[in-house]
């Protein structure tokens, strides 16, 4: 590094070391210290710093997280010491058994320091090898013995520390943990996969651990993935501390998430009081799923003392396991509701049952295909589960209950709030109710409306949204336009001054650009950046608006699918009626960072390859467009040239195969200043 000035690399070192921190404090100690915007600022900053000089660059650095090569598939990998499988109880008796059969070995010596409760995380099992603290590899389990090498997949979580906090830990050794998916990401991810018109997935545990295993590690990091962290063994197969309880208090201080709830237990009695517990109100209250809890003798000594049974089961540990969140009821009916881009959702309507500490009468069903799939039927007896927060939905019907009173169900022609003819749109599993003036979709419609990625009506909550609807006061977008103060204090709990507050910001909210008004129409398929980049290249909502489905899917990160939504979304008479009534109130209807058009790159097809010096691929491609050029991800004939950086790889050799030319950053920034 002889030829970076020393501030150059103390800087580097300062944001590895702050923006690593952040993580820690985010991951395993649950209280942020920075927000995501500083956060995102920072490592902007290291990578521009990293850029520029490729040796700052190190393994452990968080802009390693992502970027590996897909690859053709998983290597075995050995763990240093076999992982184990427990042995189970299922209630009390079994676990006083359990507690039994190990006196018999050691006698009192059991009791000396008692017993270390966790929770059993449903989720994957890895285990990651540290080498000096820095992470060298991610396996899966496997057979105990052998796992896939999933390290370039494992280095996307960012709950899972690249090195290790502190300087006090062993030079190899091997942490195991759970890798989970959380019930409100696996809720979020299923949403999203249903309006693209994807499958969606059965459970948390199984998206966690496909997770693992996608060959393509960009994929793994979109998906909404944790760790946790409960052993750790060295090449000898000793555990770095003296107890089970002081392990976990080491993995803390090392930054390795460690689970909540767990505690030390003088008794048997009391693990199982911790056990009722756990599965009768703390359950619910968990955001992730647990099959039950693990059980294991705390002092380390007497766990060596005590052994191991056919080298695959401690007799020092066993799993407390706990009933399913699961319930057999009556399937009432399926009935179905309307979303805010019109998308029809079918739920069931249940006999009552409890399930996972809360009463159920309603659990989502996805889409048609998913019911068709199950052959579910009106009247069905039906299995439930639930966990936690998530939102209950129906595992299957039960065959064998049937009497022969159900019925099939198929998805209705006709919108039950509306009744517009429905449609489907390709492939897609979706069905939709095009009339963007249907009542069933206007409340979360105008949530989203005024949400901040939207118009950012401050003030305008959902209630407040739910009052102006109960009220009659508005019945579409552009009747938010029309509401005033005089109006407003006639409602509960609206005071003058928040009356005439609202009513103020709802009017700037006129002055919001082109790309807010059209992600916050709701268009089908239509989200912030596919809205920022539409708004961008055509400048105007008229020239949106009369742009062929060719022309909106030539636009860079803008598919088929997109294109001929947008293209549907205005030939649609409900939505031209829509958006010539948000005209008449004077939105905003120009983006003010289109693309220029003459501009000095105006026509040119422009190709980023490799690590710029100074400019991350979003400040290029943006200086680009705005010259009035066009960033493409392919090189081919039509390519006006390459802007070509460290590591530019085949790209780089296609341009020059092909006689295009090749520049670099300084002559990007030239030829977009004009010069």
């Amino acid at each position: 590094m002889s030829d970076v000035p020393t501030s150059t690399v103390q800087r580097a070192a300062e944001l590895r070391e702050t923006l690593s921190r952040a993580q820690i404090d985010y991951y395993v100690d649950d209280r942020p210290t920075l927000s995501d915007h500083e956060y995102d600022r920072l490592f902007r900053e290291l990578h521009a710093l990293e850029a520029a000089h490729p040796t700052l660059r190190t393994v452990d650095s968080p802009t390693q997280r992502i970027g590996a090569a897909v690859q053709a598939s998983f290597q075995p990998h050995r763990h240093l010491v076999r992982m184990l499988s427990l042995d189970n109880a299922f209630d009390d008796d079994e676990l006083r058994a359990f507690e039994a059969s190990v006196v018999r070995l050691v006698g009192d010596s059991v009791h000396r320091g008692g017993y270390t409760v966790e929770l059993k995380i449903d989720g994957a099992a890895v285990a990651l090898t540290y080498r000096d603290g820095i992470l060298v590899t991610g396996t899966t389990r496997g057979d105990g013995t052998e796992g896939e090498d999933v390290t370039v997949n494992i280095r996307t979580i960012r709950g899972i520390p690249l090195r290790l906090q502190g300087n006090r830990h062993p030079a190899l050794m091997e942490i195991r943990g759970e890798v989970y998916m959380p019930f409100a990401g696996f809720e979020r991810m299923n949403e999203a996969r249903v309006a693209a018109g994807e499958p969606v997935f059965v459970n948390p545990r199984n998206s966690a651990a496909g997770s693992l295993r996608q060959l393509d590690a960009s994929i793994t990091a979109q998906r909404p993935l944790y760790f946790f962290g409960y052993a750790a063994v060295l090449p000898d197969g000793r555990t770095p501390a003296a107890s089970q309880w002081e392990l976990l208090d080491t993995l803390a201080s090392w930054g390795i998430p460690v689970a909540p709830h767990r505690q030390r237990c003088a008794t048997m009695d009391a693990v199982a009081s911790w056990a009722h517990t756990v599965e009768h109100e703390t359950r619910a209250t968990l955001g992730f799923a647990i099959d039950g809890g693990v059980v294991k003798i705390d002092d380390v000594a007497v766990q060596n003392e005590v052994g191991i049974r056919n080298d695959r089961t401690p007799r020092w540990a066993i799993a407390r396991k706990f009933a399913p969140d699961m319930a057999e009821t009556r399937l009432r009916k399926i009935d179905v509701s309307v979303g805010r881009t019109g998308v029809l959702t079918p739920f069931a309507v249940l006999e009552p049952v409890e399930v996972g500490g809360a009463t159920v009468t309603f659990a989502s069903l996805h889409n048609a295909d998913q019911i068709a799939k199950k052959d579910l039927r009106d009247g069905d007896w039906v299995q439930v589960v639930r966990a936690g927060d998530v939102i209950p939905y129906v595992l299957g019907p039960i065959p064998e209950r049937r009497d022969g009173t159900e019925t099939p169900w198929s998805m209705p022609a006709r919108c039950p709030r509306c009744d517009t003819l429905t449609v489907r749109y390709g492939e897609d599993v979706a069905t939709y109710c095009p009339n963007v003036a249907c009542p069933g979709r206007l409340l979360e419609a105008l949530v989203h409306f005024a949400s901040g990625e939207a118009l950012d009506i401050d003030g305008l909550s959902y209630a407040r949204i739910e009052q102006l609807l109960n009220a009659g006061l508005v019945h579409d977008f552009a009747d938010l336009f029309d509401v005033t103060a005089a109006q407003l204090v006639k409602l509960d709990r609206f005071a003058t001054k928040s009356a005439e507050n609202l009513v103020t910001a709802i009017a700037q909210s006129k002055q919001q650009p082109l790309s807010r008004l059209l992600f916050g129409l709701g268009i089908r398929h239509v989200g912030a950046q596919a809205a920022q980049l539409l708004a961008r290249q055509f400048g105007s909502l008229d020239a949106l608006r009369s742009a062929t489905p060719e022309a909106l899917g030539a636009v860079r990160g803008i598919g088929d699918a997109i294109a001929a939504s947008v293209a549907d979304y205005f030939v649609n008479p409900s939505s031209c009626a829509l958006v010539q009534k948000l005209r008449d109130h004077g939105l905003q209807v120009t983006e003010p960072n289109a693309v220029v058009t003459g501009g000095p790159l105006h026509g040119a097809t422009v190709v980023l390859t490799g690590l710029l010096p100074t400019l991350s691929r979003g400040e290029a491609t943006t200086l680009v467009e705005q010259a009035g050029g066009r960033v493409t991800n392919g090189v081919s004939k039509k390519t006006t040239f390459v802007v070509a950086g460290e590591d530019a790889g085949s790209k780089l050799e296609k341009a020059v195969s092909l006689g295009v030319e090749v520049i670099g950053e300084d002559e990007l920034i030239k030829r977009v200043m004009g010069l």
